[in-house]
């Protein structure tokens, strides 16, 4: 029952929501064409053929609706102040933007449109764009599907894309005028990005250095194991005091034992060592080994920081020339 009843709700308030906008619609129609045809009525040749051509009509118009202009025209502003506002109301609870006060200025046509200043009438005309967005989302048109439609947004992305092209580059030129009057770039660098964070960036290193090698070792245990006990037999193989110990009595016998203890204590030395990687010691080894190694390459000088700033005006102009590429032209061609 709650679940009908909350459709129930929701379909009468689309139709009521469907209702006004079809009566906002009229009245915009209507609103557009009065201002319009007094527009026209203000002209001498058009007010005097009016009058020829139909002079009962002309004095009915020119006495109940010219007259009054003005106070039609704040009725008709009434209502779409109401709709401007009501409009606002629902988008509130709807939670359609990310600050309630978004509404007037995602909808600026239709806040110009209320101002009931006689210089401001034309901007009446600005309701079209209401008038078809309504009629958009009731779905009676479809502006996607109009020729003017594509040609505007093709011009639209074209002059988007200039524009944005345009301040990247002069944002890019900025930034490399900014490197070469720069003193001592790579020393800024060092002592107020790096420095400050040289403790983090090393242990972080480190525990890099420490899973690389636990994991190429675990992977890959079996090879490294083949290849200690296969360069243990050829050391021995080619080692002149094994071969004069193969001429004695027993004396293979002997030497396959000795390579095989040789090679098992080499693969447990490699075993060992590699397993010890995890240790609290070979950490505290890494991140000596890591902070020296920092501190060496944190040292700067004349060439290091010419080469810096060169690879970054290189890097900057790959930029522009990467951002003057007109897109926009092979999507169109």
């Amino acid at each position: 029952m709650p679940d009908t009843r909350k459709r129930s709700l929701s379909t009468g308030l689309e139709r009521v929501h469907l209702a006004w906008d079809l009566f906002i619609i009229v009245l915009v129609i209507a609103n557009l064409t009065l201002l319009l045809f007094d527009s026209l009525f203000l002209l001498p040749p058009l007010n005097a053929g009016f009058e020829a051509v139909a002079p009962g009509l002309y004095d009915a118009y020119d006495q109940h609706i010219h007259a009054r202009f003005l106070a039609i025209d704040l009725g008709f502003v009434a209502i779409f102040l109401l709709d401007v506002l009501l409009g606002w109301a629902v988008a509130i609870v709807e939670r359609r933007y990310h600050r309630w006060f978004f509404y007037p200025f995602v909808h600026w046509y239709d806040v110009l449109g209320c101002i009931p200043v006689s210089g401001f009438r034309l901007l009446r005309v600005l309701r079209v764009i209401s008038l078809l967005y309504r009629l958009q989302r009731l779905g009676l048109i479809d502006v996607r599907r109009w020729y003017l439609y594509s040609v505007v947004a093709k011009y639209y992305d074209i002059l988007l894309e200039e524009l944005t092209d345009r301040i990247a580059i002069r944002l890019l030129d900025n930034v490399q005028s900014q490197i070469r009057s720069s003193d001592s770039l790579s020393s800024g660098l060092v002592e107020q990005v790096v420095r400050p964070r040289q403790q983090a960036l090393v242990h972080e290193i480190s525990q890099r250095l420490e899973a690389m090698a636990g994991n190429a070792y675990t992977h890959n245990r079996p090879d490294i194991l083949r290849y200690v006990r296969g360069l243990v037999g050829r050391t021995l193989a080619e080692s002149p005091e094994i071969r004069r110990l193969e001429r004695l009595p027993l004396g293979s016998q002997l030497t396959r034992g000795l390579e095989a203890s040789i090679s098992d204590l080499a693969c447990r030395l490699v075993n060992e060592a590699l397993q010890g990687l995890q240790s609290p010691e070979f950490s505290t080894l890494v991140e000596h080994l890591a902070d020296s190694g920092f501190d060496a390459w944190l040292r700067t000088d004349p060439h290091t920081e010419q080469v810096t700033e060169q690879v970054l005006l290189d890097m900057l102009e790959l930029l522009k020339v990467q951002v003057a590429v007109k897109d926009w032209k092979h999507k169109y061609e």
